[in-house]
């Protein structure tokens, strides 16, 4: 289906859609853990899950990504507050890549990474427990957990290296990173949470867990163009302006970067992919992360078209319904 945006459209392929018919979990609420680091769009994505009751948000862990560790583990509790929920436990978990120094976005999101609104000091604790020794615990003891992963793998790659055991028991690792036909955002080849820890998304690409990729092919159709932006403004809410403060703040990079009519709203597509599946569709292909060029670190070398006999060990999105996916997320956001 094609992405209902002002932005590029979608030239490739006809996809399959998948929508989970035959799943074996209970229908319940999923419980979800979000490894992230705020970052604007990470912060949608955060209130997009605590404003959904199919998703149980079972704990959030930062990492550094889009700024240090000490700004994203705060931002990330800044976001429970504002949406009403300090009884989320976020942990803190790696501050640097596995194997390379720390590449931050400070020219895209700020500073603060959560440049844009004005959220004060967080309150709420952070937990003393480690994120990667949250992400190891809950695994074992939290049935079906699906990891929803929103930044730089190095937290996830290294919980499933120190137990391996817990790739059998997660359900699912949902992320947002690379790209096939966009190519890099941040180099010529690579998306940025790939590059930040091309070494850590080697290891969770070859764990064996099952994985859904949200690639700049598909988040750069979910732009947040100025009706959609006024729509959060419209929503009359403390939570509704400061995503439009967040969405007007980093729009004017990636507008001026790209020339298109808004920013790629990246990471809510994670938790909207969970909650509307049927607006998403993609291929299931081998997905291998490139660690050693200097001119592709942190490539994404998908294989969409199977000229490799390398087996599948991802779901690769390629398309989204973009004007319902905004239509349901604004008012899901709402309900905050």
């Amino acid at each position: 289906m094609a992405g209902a945006t002002a932005g590029r459209t979608y030239s490739g392929p006809v996809l399959f859609a998948f929508v989970r018919h035959d799943s074996p979990w209970p229908m319940t609420a999923r419980p979800i853990l979000i490894d992230t680091d705020p970052g604007q769009d990470d912060a949608v994505a955060i209130l997009l899950a605590l404003a959904s009751p199919e998703l149980d948000v079972t704990a959030i862990t930062a990492v550094a990504g889009n700024v240090p560790l000490p700004l994203t583990s705060a931002n990330a509790r800044k976001v429970c507050e504002l949406a009403g929920r300090p009884d989320i436990a976020v942990h803190a978990g790696c501050d640097r890549p596995i194997r390379q120094p720390l590449v931050t976005a400070e020219h895209v999101h700020g500073k603060t990474g959560l440049d844009g609104a004005d959220l004060r000091a967080p309150e709420m604790p952070l937990q003393e427990k480690g994120g990667v020794e949250a992400i190891i615990d809950l695994a074992r003891e939290v049935e079906g957990l699906t990891i929803c992963a929103l930044g730089p793998l190095t937290n996830v790659a290294t919980a499933l290296t120190r137990a391996p055991d817990i790739a059998s028991k997660i359900r699912e690792i949902v992320l947002m990173g690379g790209a096939y036909f966009e190519v890099g955002n941040i180099t010529p080849a690579a998306e940025f949470n790939i590059f930040v820890d091309p070494d850590a998304a080697k290891m969770v690409f070859a764990s064996g867990c099952k994985i859904t990729v949200l690639p700049l092919d598909v988040t750069h159709k979910v732009l947040v163009t100025p009706g959609r932006i006024a729509a959060f403004r419209e929503m009359e809410t403390r939570i509704g302006d400061a995503i439009a403060d967040w969405t007007g703040f980093f729009e004017r990079f990636d507008k001026e970067k790209y020339g298109s009519d808004g920013a790629p709203l990246h990471d809510p597509c994670v938790i909207g992919y969970l909650l509307w599946p049927e607006l998403f569709s993609g291929r299931h292909i081998n997905v291998e992360i490139e660690t050693a060029s200097e001119l592709t670190r942190g490539m994404t070398v998908a294989d969409w078209w199977g000229v490799t006999d390398r087996p599948a060990n991802a779901t690769f999105i390629g398309d989204v319904d973009a004007e319902a996916f905004f239509l349901r997320m604004t008012d899901r956001l709402t309900r905050l």
